[in-house]
């Protein structure tokens, strides 16, 4: 029979491949800003929320703090170096500097209040990102901000990190992922839900700008 050790690393080692390729999801999104020249309608807080996520799981994996946690580690130590691309990238093509700002800020911001807000980015800070695009996918009643594979990789990592800490109990790791799985299945949703009433622009290419929230929506911060 195997043990539960073993299984707990077969099902970290999988982890480590969906964690790696959630990572990976936003390279179309780049690309695009990249081809473009411009953020468009793109927004930095998703990557700046997962570079303090990653922050406080390279922390918490540490031998000091959590023994025979190296696979956290390691998944979480190459996401950390991949938001900070997508974050370079998003600062060098922001032509209004209004997200170069904001970067700034919370990078600092995460840097000195790391181990202060364990709890709330665990928590809080998570489901405040996933709010802000559930807003927009309703308000818009378009998913072409929400990648399809963004959201299923989301959803798949949530399921097999959620596997992993029940295989050895780890309630950090159970509540966190338990959340991200949770947020996933309603991206999911949400897609389904929307998908048909997304603009099919044909061949007419429509700017991401020309898609506005309504105006008496002044605390708006999607």
């Amino acid at each position: 029979m195997v043990s539960a050790e073993t299984a707990r690393n077969a099902v970290g080692i999988i982890g480590n491949v969906i964690s790696f390729g959630l990572f990976l999801s936003p390279v179309p999104t780049f690309y695009r800003i990249c081809k473009k020249k411009d953020v468009q309608e793109f927004q930095p807080y998703p990557y700046v929320a997962t570079v303090l996520n990653c922050l406080f799981w390279i922390f918490y994996g540490l031998p000091i703090i959590k023994p025979d946690s190296i696979l956290v580690v390691t998944i979480n130590g190459v996401g950390l170096v991949l938001e900070l691309i997508y974050l370079s990238i998003f600062c060098f093509f922001d032509r209004q500097n209004k997200g170069r700002k904001k970067v700034s800020l919370g990078l600092l911001g995460e840097v000195i209040f790391m181990a202060a807000i364990v709890a709330i980015t665990l928590l809080a800070f998570h489901t405040h990102e996933k709010r802000i695009l559930f807003k927009k996918v309703v308000t818009t009643k378009s998913v072409e901000f929400m990648p399809l594979y963004l959201s299923l990789a989301n959803f798949l990592n949530g399921c097999v990190w959620t596997a992993y800490a029940l295989i050895k109990f780890d309630i950090f790791i159970l509540v966190s992922n338990g959340l991200g799985a949770f947020f996933g299945l309603l991206q999911l949703v949400l897609y389904a839900f929307y998908y048909k009433s997304t603009p099919k622009h044909g061949g007419k290419e429509v700017k991401p700008s020309e898609m506005q929230l309504p105006v008496s929506d002044t605390a708006s911060r999607v």
